[in-house]
């Protein structure tokens, strides 16, 4: 797991650093920032940045960037990333830290010790929070060195895209321990009719200084590994939500899971296996 950064640090355990927070989460700070580093003078950050957290431009589609967030939001060169040929294998839809969380009969989760239940974080939504029981929760935290761009899990039929207003806190786990930062944060989420896992639940989850989540479809049929979207500067977190005996997931992440401890995955990489054929 990453360390928080000294301004995160001072952010999350500084009585003026909450202070603050009050209006760093305002989501009109966050497209304020949105909009300086789409500028064309915000190229001269990316130099600092790309030594700062080791990225390596080689897996980029190019190396010339018309702004920051230009850069930010960078394709991957062909090759880069891989979908394994096998139906079966759930894989991730993003670069990230990934953990995996059971879901109870009451359709309740934990992530860092914060108390979650799947209506909220569906905005409410009962009726479709009641197929997630039993079920799983993966949480997939970006940080602002991956790759944003993110793709579909399996072959299927996407529903409309439904977004929730809120806040914007930072997706760290130090911001985990005193806001419960999934069920407030703006975010927006669809379904998806998958062939091999059911009914699954996909939740893009804005964090601080995120300027915008950019999904590129309405209902939509989607192909294995096609780009489902992207998010544009900050941190960022995706969600998945499965149903009660749709997916088998690998033993190393689970057991990860329930030290507490994240998984470095990337976009393509198998992290189970569907449990049976969906019908």
């Amino acid at each position: 797991m990453n360390e928080p950064s000294k301004t995160q640090k001072f952010l999350y355990t500084t009585v003026p650093g909450r202070c603050l927070l009050k209006v760093l989460t305002n989501p009109g700070v966050s497209a304020l920032g949105g909009r300086i580093v789409s500028s064309k003078t915000s190229r001269l950050a990316i130099p600092r940045f790309v030594k700062k957290h080791g990225i390596d431009l080689e897996e980029c589609a190019t190396t010339k960037f018309s702004s920051f967030n230009d850069f930010f939001t960078r394709e991957l060169r062909e090759g880069a990333r891989t979908i394994p040929e096998e139906k079966e294998l759930l894989i991730s839809p993003c670069d990230a830290h990934l953990t995996v969380h059971p879901i109870d009969r009451d359709s309740g989760f934990s992530i860092k010790n914060a108390l979650y239940t799947v209506s909220e974080l569906l905005g409410g939504d009962e009726e479709l929070a009641k197929r997630y029981e039993g079920g799983a929760c993966c949480v997939f935290r970006l940080t602002p060195r991956q790759y944003h761009r993110y793709c579909y899990i399996d072959d299927g039929v996407k529903e409309g895209n439904r977004k929730i207003r809120g806040v914007l806190h930072t997706v760290h786990p130090i911001a985990g321990s005193r806001y419960r930062v999934y069920a407030t944060n703006s975010r927006e989420f669809s379904v998806l009719h998958t062939r091999s896992f059911g009914k699954v639940v996909q939740m893009e989850v804005g964090a601080l200084m995120v300027g915008k989540i950019c999904n590129y479809h309405e209902r939509h049929a989607f192909t294995r590994g096609e780009e489902k979207g992207r998010f544009e500067f900050g941190g960022s977190t995706i969600v998945l939500l499965f149903e009660e005996g749709s997916v088998t997931f690998d033993p190393q992440v689970l057991a990860a899971s329930q030290k507490g401890c994240e998984v470095l995955v990337h976009l393509g990489e198998p992290i189970g296996k569907a449990c049976r054929t969906q019908g």
